[in-house]
């Protein structure tokens, strides 16, 4: 008989409510609990048990725990899901400083017969995964060159959002959003030993950042250039990857709301003057994406290695350390020193 796992919910704010469409689509999982410390939730609508505790909820009959509260609490939560013998699937970011992260990388260690992922999805959206099945491919040659911008317009509700602040958060824009971007890079390029890292404060004025730029190069010497932004007023997801026999470029993001635009993957392959008709206007192809199954298939991939016992290699702990030690470097080349004064309040 196939096993159904039981899975259960802890945050149900935006992230929450997707992860509970996914376990619901889901034919190998039945949602059993959903805990939330601020939601008047009731069981008879949701048909599965409420909790206040997100300890109890742990306790119970469930095999999956979903982590979806904000930075602060991330960590102890799945800490003590590894501890208790659950499987976890978290979001990003897997917490405030990278000494979070770090902490969880024990636990999981303690328990390798359990499976610990993290929520990088845009790895899973079409543009991607297209993306990179071509340059894995190799037709188009090496990657030279990679250019990210991710940005967005705060909203009147902007400031009171927890993501802006540096005790719920521990960090701004580009914690929050930049790290998707980040986490795109060093899956197509790989590490990164070298980061130069500008943040600035202009417009929002909160106590962590609206606009981060990074310039970053690894050990091949491909160099990598992001802006994370929260004054761009316009939605925008756009990812350059330059390679040695042509580039590539994703540019809109399938979302909820439709606010980034179509997604598309556009395709160029270098041409001279002696192939084409204008030199530097290479002729181009465009695919358009319009089904977003990002969400469901990172957690079929996790289910995947939960039933059959396989290490997670993609969106691991692993990715998330290193991405969370990225955001750090390019903190403190700014001279930015939230990490210290989330240390310093974690020590008291």
């Amino acid at each position: 008989m196939k096993k159904v796992y039981k899975a259960g919910i802890v945050g149900y704010g935006y992230m929450g409510q997707i992860r509970e469409r996914v376990i619901k689509d889901n034919p190998d999982m039945e949602l059993v609990g959903i805990c939330d410390a601020k939601q008047s939730l009731q069981e008879s609508e949701k048909k599965c048990s409420i909790y206040k505790d997100y300890a109890a909820l742990i306790k119970d009959d469930v095999d999956i725990i979903f982590v979806c509260t904000p930075n602060c609490y991330t960590p102890d939560i799945i800490i003590h899901s590894l501890e208790k013998g659950k499987h976890v699937f978290a979001e990003k970011p897997p917490g405030r400083i990278a000494a979070d992260i770090k902490r969880i990388r024990e636990a999981e260690l303690k328990r390798q017969d359990r499976k610990l992922m993290f929520g990088f999805n845009h790895r899973y959206h079409p543009g991607i995964s297209e993306a990179k099945m071509l340059v894995e491919r190799g037709d188009l040659g090496k990657i030279l060159c990679i250019r990210g911008i991710y940005g967005k317009s705060g909203g009147e509700k902007f400031e009171q959002s927890w993501r802006n602040s540096l005790k719920i958060g521990g960090g701004g824009i580009l914690l929050d959003q930049g790290i998707h971007m980040l986490d795109l890079m060093r899956y197509f390029c790989g590490e990164f030993n070298e980061v130069k890292g500008f943040v600035s404060n202009l417009f929002w004025k909160f106590e962590v950042e609206d606009n981060a730029f990074a310039i970053m190069k690894n050990r091949d010497n491909q160099i990598a250039m992001l802006h994370s932004s929260s004054t761009l007023w316009k939605h925008t997801f756009r990812l350059e990857i330059f390679l040695e026999k042509g580039y590539l470029i994703i540019s809109g993001l399938l979302s909820k709301t439709g606010s980034y635009g179509r997604e598309m993957l556009t395709i160029g392959k270098r041409q001279f003057e002696s192939e084409s008709f204008a030199l530097g206007n290479p002729r181009e192809e465009i695919v358009y994406f319009d089904q977003d199954r990002s969400w469901d298939l990172e957690v079929e991939y996790f289910l995947d290695c939960v039933k059959e016992n396989k290490p997670i290699t993609n969106s691991s702990s692993y990715d998330a350390l290193k991405v969370m030690e990225l955001v750090e470097e390019i903190y403190k080349d700014s001279n930015i020193c939230y990490g210290d004064k989330l240390q310093e309040e974690i020590v008291r």
